[in-house]
């Protein structure tokens, strides 16, 4: 492991994501528990993927990062990342 790796502030940091992480994961649980509610919703498979919504996604997701002075490229690519995994789960659990 690289030295740096183990100072007392790359501990810190890490420390910091890992309780970000902690936050994160039961607002990503929920956001699941809701996509599986709207297949449930869904009569068909070609409503899994809704371009137009997807599009208004992409730029709030844009606009609140610019807002925020975060990097909108970044959190746009990890976003549609997410969309696009949950696009796959979809694809996978719809029975209709």
């Amino acid at each position: 492991m690289n030295k740096k790796n183990n100072t007392p502030e790359m501990k810190i940091v890490r420390k910091k994501i890992d309780a970000i992480d902690d936050k994160l994961l039961p607002l990503m649980i929920k956001r699941s528990f809701l996509v599986e509610k709207a297949l449930e919703i869904k009569n068909s498979r070609s409503e899994i993927v809704d371009r137009k919504r997807i599009d208004q996604i992409q730029m709030k997701i844009k606009n609140k990062t610019k807002d925020l002075g975060g990097n909108p490229k970044l959190l746009s690519k990890i976003w549609m990342s997410i969309i696009n995994n949950f696009i796959e789960f979809e694809k996978r659990k719809f029975k209709k």
